[in-house]
């Protein structure tokens, strides 16, 4: 008697995934509850677990393959490994490429933990999977992370061969210099999502970016005053997203207009500001939403700006974590970025771009000085708001940021 597997409800308006990686491969015992592959949404990546414990006898859809909300995706069977279906039969050994013994002992011993793909990119390429170190979740070994390690080996400098025994074997075929190799890969659903939204985004807003720098001292001076007592208090480090998502409710009261949205021939008014964070995940970028982040003390935001990260780099995020949104800040600046013109994450009308805080002359009473500066960008749809209304909210950022005794005392 088997179980099936189905897809299950992946979040309001989405109907259909695709299956990522196969966690567990035909004759791996499961427990209940226990993923057994990962399938990526528009949105997210959602690992789908077994509803029984058993052993998993099929597989009815290979990696890749696009599957709807409530499809049967796998059968779990019930019983001891050996009477699960038998995994496809191997190639002709004459077909196949030629593998050392004590590699292919080694793939076999890791079958249990490897998916079919991993498996299969194990013997292509002639790699010890007991070497390899995974960077998927629980340490589980990917495609890429086979690939990586063949490249270092090829990499790494062969040993030189005794003398009287370097002619007794050919040299191992080297690529040539100046090689042109090219390699296609799917683009991943979320990434075709990514791809679609910021190019619907250019076609339907009149996207316009305006700029402006702050002094970032007054604001480093109070995180290295306060952080360890920050920490201490309330378990999380003191940021500096905080300070620029706390300047952003501020300024979004005055210009109401850059938290708004067009609905038609309406304008949408929020009184609330509900902040999507830019988080880089392994696939891509997603955005998690801050809620009521008008409302949130700087340590509820830090705790809650480092719960997302954490699930971004887990691939635990759900739909409902990036659901909504009424205006973004973006942090590129924490790779380096000098300088950008970001684009707006439809419906919202504005996006705020941080960059890397860098040292720079400034003059202060007619006198040059160094100050820590960093550059904003604020993109907004000019369908919606003016330049002036972007730019004065600019100014308010700056000011609180400059000044953040104005972030206390509400000014």
């Amino acid at each position: 008697m088997s179980t099936d597997v189905k897809v299950p409800a992946l979040g309001e308006s989405i109907t259909e995934a695709t299956v990522g990686q196969w966690l567990k491969a035909p004759g791996d015992a499961v427990a209940i509850d226990e993923p057994i592959v990962s399938l990526e949404t528009d949105k997210v990546s959602v690992e789908v677990p077994s509803p029984v414990a058993g052993t998993l006898s099929e597989q009815l859809f290979a990696e890749g393959d696009t599957v709807e909300v409530g499809a049967v995706i796998a059968r779990v069977g019930e019983g001891a490994a050996a009477a699960a279906a038998p995994a496809p039969a191997a190639a002709p050994a004459a077909e196949a490429p030629a593998a050392p013994s004590t590699e292919a002992a080694a793939a076999g011993d890791a079958s249990l933990t490897l998916s079919p793909a991993v498996r299969r990119a194990v013997l292509e390429n002639h790699v010890d999977p007991s070497t390899i170190k995974g960077s998927g979740k629980d340490g589980r070994i990917t495609k890429d992370d086979v690939i990586a390690a063949a490249s270092a080996k090829k990499a790494a400098p062969a040993p030189v061969a005794p003398a009287a025994t370097a002619s007794a074997a050919p040299a191992a075929p080297v690529a040539a210099k100046g090689s042109r190799i090219e390699e296609r890969v799917k683009m991943t659903r979320l990434r075709q999502t990514i791809a679609s939204r910021l190019k619907d985004a250019q076609n339907t807003a009149a996207l316009l970016t305006t700029f402006n720098d702050v002094d970032m001292s007054a604001v480093i001076d109070a995180r290295n005053r306060y952080k360890d007592l920050f920490e201490k208090k309330h378990g999380i480090r003191l940021g500096f997203m905080s300070f620029f998502v706390k300047a952003s409710a501020l300024a979004a009261r005055d210009v109401p207009s850059v938290n708004a949205r067009i609905e038609g021939d309406e304008i949408v008014y929020n009184n609330y500001l509900d902040v999507s964070v830019a988080v880089s995940a392994p696939k891509g970028l997603v955005v998690p939403v801050v809620r009521n982040a008008e409302s949130m003390s700087f340590a509820e935001i830090e705790q809650a700006i480092a719960g997302f990260g954490k699930k971004a780099k887990d691939g635990t995020l759900t739909a409902d974590d990036m659901k909504g949104g009424t205006f973004t800040i973006s942090n590129g600046g924490v790779f380096g970025s000098l300088l950008s013109t970001p684009i707006i994450n439809p419906p919202q009308s504005a996006v705020l771009g941080l960059h890397r805080i860098e040292e720079r002359p400034v003059v202060r009473d007619g006198q040059v000085v160094v100050k820590p500066m960093m550059y904003l960008a604020l993109s907004y749809d000019h369908r919606l708001i003016d330049g002036r209304e972007a730019v004065t909210f600019l100014v308010r950022i700056k000011e609180a940021i400059e000044d953040p005794t104005r972030l206390l005392i509400d000014l």
